[in-house]
């Protein structure tokens, strides 16, 4: 059990280093949704989910690439140095030909051209601390990494704060005044970029010796192999992206021009109380791809997998069960304007979506492992392609609940097609009839407490003790021994 206890208390702090930042971020959407009416909600929602896919292009795969090379290599150094050359100079690259024609680009998206800006020096920002981060994660250093994560999102929000609702009181009528000089009206949405600008910023700086420390030494040998490597992890980037972000453009693309911001803006609100699952999950990967990677050695691999995917169901069911059943209280908290409300429906279909998709980053340890990389690169493709045709053919009637049928599709057709290869190349021993189980009864329980006891905590509440009784009857032999250890110790 030490094995798993390493890992539990790994991911544990990665979860740490992710759940705090994401609940500090927790205040930005009632401090959004409370200042910026829907339509200028849904505008930020869009740049943000461009900014999702030039994260991916900028990464272009190599984060994996080094954990793959870091693991597999003898020389470390050379490994590190590779990669941070590599995303330094492609970084320095994007920087220029994006200010060279951001013109271009502001026309092409339709956001202002100064928006455009602030949003590329974040995306290199945000490059240049991939490997630094990286390394962090490979050198198990989740303490530090924890702590930089977390000031990020510490400074991001102290400055909304300060921008958003501080400032506009200390602003005086005096021009020359030191606020007044700061403060300018109607430019909520410049404050927010500005806040991350500076934020992302900070970051690099911490991170920033890593570089100082790097001899220059391009090994560019290894750099194509890792490239090999990495390319079919950015296709597959590249398509999750258009599965996780590509609907809130496509909504105000496909929906009347009336309408379409405030589509967007209520969708992407409610959207953000999959929170909470996406937490877990984020958490959870952050743990487990290098504990994949240094563990493929080992005899019991494949059954080590396999437990760590039926724990991983079960409490992922349980926490998609709590968060379904308290959503309408979590609304009040996260969404103080009750005008974004309407779009709640969306919810367990959300939470359900990223719940599949937790489990697929299970199921697809196979295709890493062999190096067959290209294979989830083509299953994300197949995904994306789900997206846009569903998304396509389901907004125009249906708006952002088409989007969310499409979400789910997406991410369950990847999760199945993931699962039936990985058996057929690296057959992983998996408790079928208890994920089936867990999964299946937590969806049930779902279903009956959202949509025909919705807000009845009595019956809500009921299912969810059951629930967990469940697990305990299933799981009390290996609990109790972990009991009895706890005991001895």
């Amino acid at each position: 059990m030490g094995l798993y206890k390493k890992l539990f208390q790994q991911t544990a702090i990665y979860g740490l280093a992710t759940v705090i930042p994401r609940m500090m971020s927790f205040f930005l959407v009632p401090l959004y949704t409370g200042l910026l009416p829907k339509e200028e909600y849904g505008k930020i929602t869009v740049i943000f989910s461009y900014m999702i896919f030039f994260n991916v292009v900028l990464a272009y795969g190599m984060e994996t690439a080094f954990f793959r090379f870091y693991n597999k290599e003898s020389d470390k150094k050379n490994v590190i140095e590779t990669a941070m050359i590599s995303i330094f100079w492609t970084s320095l690259a994007f920087l220029g030909i994006g200010l060279l024609f951001r013109n271009t680009l502001a026309e092409f998206s339709g956001i202002n051209v100064q928006y455009v800006t602030y949003t590329i020096w974040i995306l290199v920002l945000d490059a240049l601390v991939i490997i630094p981060f990286s390394k962090l994660r490979a050198n198990q250093r989740p303490f530090y990494y924890a702590i930089v994560k977390i000031g990020n999102v510490a400074i991001n929000l102290i400055l909304n704060i300060f921008f958003l609702i501080i400032l506009p009181k200390l602003a005086t009528p005096n021009p020359n005044d030191f606020f007044s000089l700061m403060y300018f009206e109607n430019f909520q949405i410049g404050y927010i970029f500005i806040s991350l600008i500076i934020s992302s910023f900070a970051t690099f700086v911490v991170l920033s010796p890593d570089y100082l420390k790097v001899k220059w030494h391009f090994d560019s040998e290894l750099w194509k192999r890792m490239m090999q490597y990495g390319l079919p992890i950015l296709i597959a980037g590249l398509a999750f992206a258009i599965n996780d972000q590509f609907d809130k453009i496509l909504l105000g693309k496909l929906l009347p021009a009336n309408i379409a911001d405030a589509e967007v803006g209520v969708y992407s609100a409610c959207y953000k109380l999959g929170l909470f699952m996406v937490l877990y999950r984020t958490a959870y990967t952050l743990g487990i791809e290098p504990f994949f990677f240094s563990h493929a050695d080992k005899e019991n691999a494949k059954q080590t997998y396999a437990t760590v995917t039926k724990y991983f169901v079960i409490f992922g069911s349980l926490i998609m069960l709590a968060v379904i059943v308290f959503a309408d209280l979590f609304k009040q908290l996260m969404i103080r304007d009750s005008s974004y409300w309407v779009a709640m429906k969306v919810v367990p279909l959300i939470i359900l979506a990223n719940f599949f998709l937790g489990i697929y980053t299970n199921l697809s340890v196979w295709y890493k492992l062999i190096d067959k990389t290209h294979i989830g690169a083509y299953i994300s493709i197949i995904g994306a392609i789900v997206t846009l045709v569903l998304n396509f053919l389901l907004i125009p009637t249906m708006s952002y609940y088409g989007s969310a049928i499409a979400t789910i599709a997406a991410y369950g057709s990847m999760m199945l097609i993931s699962y039936l290869l990985g058996n057929k190349y690296y057959p992983i021993p998996y408790d079928m009839k208890k994920i089936g189980g867990y999964l299946g009864l937590s969806i049930a329980f779902s279903v009956v407490s959202f949509y025909y006891f919705r807000e009845n905590y009595y019956v809500g509440l009921g299912l969810l003790l059951v629930f967990m009784y469940f697990i305990y009857h299933n799981e009390k032999e290996t609990l109790n021994r972990i009991l009895k250890r706890n005991e001895h110790k």
